[in-house]
Parts: structure tokens; sequence; C-alpha cells
């Protein structure tokens, strides 16, 4: 009677923690890659579409990339600097950031010399623009930012794919493979899997 009661309450506590947790997805012209302090880890094998994040205010650092067509055979691809925005996430939403898309690779890199960017609640039709905080604006926030809520775990939206052999016999390397699971792994896993591997 016991061991049911216990399962019981272990998922419970599962769906109750993962309900704390509100959803930003990104578009794939954006790269998330730091909320406030953590960074945020992505491969080739993971690319983050969506972080999870407890209601609250926050920092994050994205890229902007996007490919255009030069003619039949030739592509170029268009990036901006890294840059950080300040937004606010509510509990019970979920969003996504949205941006107007540039029509040709010239537009791109006018856009990617100083992006704007939008957050959109998927329950909401109405975008809010984000503000955009440059490094200096960083640095002279710095106390600030270490009052705001800690960040929860990251997943990939996408099916994780699999690792392409490159040793030669049809496997991926020892450094690949471990390589690939420490991006799949939360912080606590890697905290965890750093204490016993120090042992």
């Amino acid at each position: 009677m016991l061991k049911p009661i216990l399962i019981g309450s272990a998922v419970a506590l599962l769906l109750s923690s993962s309900a704390n947790a509100e959803n930003i997805h990104f578009p794939e012209e954006f790269v998330p890659l730091q909320v406030g302090d953590r960074i945020l880890e992505s491969s080739l094998f993971s690319r983050i579409d969506d972080v999870e994040l407890a209601p609250g205010t926050y920092q994050l650092k994205l890229k902007y990339t996007d490919l255009y067509e030069d003619d039949y055979d030739t592509h170029e691809v268009v990036e901006s600097e890294p840059f950080w925005v300040n937004v606010t996430i509510e509990a019970g939403k979920d969003y996504t950031l949205v941006f107007n898309r540039a029509e040709n690779a010239v537009s791109a890199k006018v856009f990617a010399e100083a992006p704007q960017v939008s957050l959109k609640a998927k329950s909401s039709a109405v975008a809010i623009p984000l503000s955009v905080v440059s490094n200096t604006q960083l640095a002279s926030n710095k106390p600030a930012m270490q009052n705001t809520v800690p960040a929860g775990p990251s997943r990939p939206s996408q099916p994780i794919k699999p690792i392409a052999p490159i040793n030669g016999k049809g496997m991926p390397s020892a450094p690949q493979m471990l390589d690939f699971w420490w991006q799949q792994a939360t912080a606590t896993e890697r905290k965890a899997f750093l204490e016993k591997v120090t042992k």
C-alpha cells in the first residue's frame, strides 16, 4: 500500500514542478544563448527551440542568424552580434518570440545591426516589443540582475538527431558521445554527474 502512495506522490511532485514553468518558443532564425548568468548550451545535435522559465523577469542573450539565396546556386548567411532583451514571464502563459523577417539579404543585414523582436503570448493576438539591452547597460545593471528568478531547465523541441559516425567504424567517438549527452542533461543532472566523477 505504501509503494503506490509513494509513486503517486512522486508523479504529483513532477507535475507540479513542471506546472510552475512557462515556455518561450524561438523561431529558427534566433538562437537563445543565455538566461541571466546561465549559459544555454546547444550543439549540432540539439538546437534549443524552447526555454522553460518560472514566472518572473529575465534578461535573455540571443543571436539572429538567417539564410538568404543570392542566386540559384549561392546562399548568404546573415548574423547579428549577440544581444540582450528584457522579458517578463507571467504564470499560465506560453510565449513565442516574433519579428518581421527581411525579404532579402540587404534588409536582413540592416535588421542584424539593430534587431527588433517582440514577445507574443500564445493566447493573445498582441505582441509586446522587447527592449534591447547593450552590453554596457547590462554591466551597469549586474546587481539588479541577481534578484531575478533562476531559470528552469531548457529543452530542445525537436527529436534528438542521431550522432553521425566519424571514427571509421560506423560508431561515434567517446568524446562525441560525452558531449552529446552533456548537452541533453539539465543543470541538476550535470551537477550530480560531476559530483559522481570527482569522488
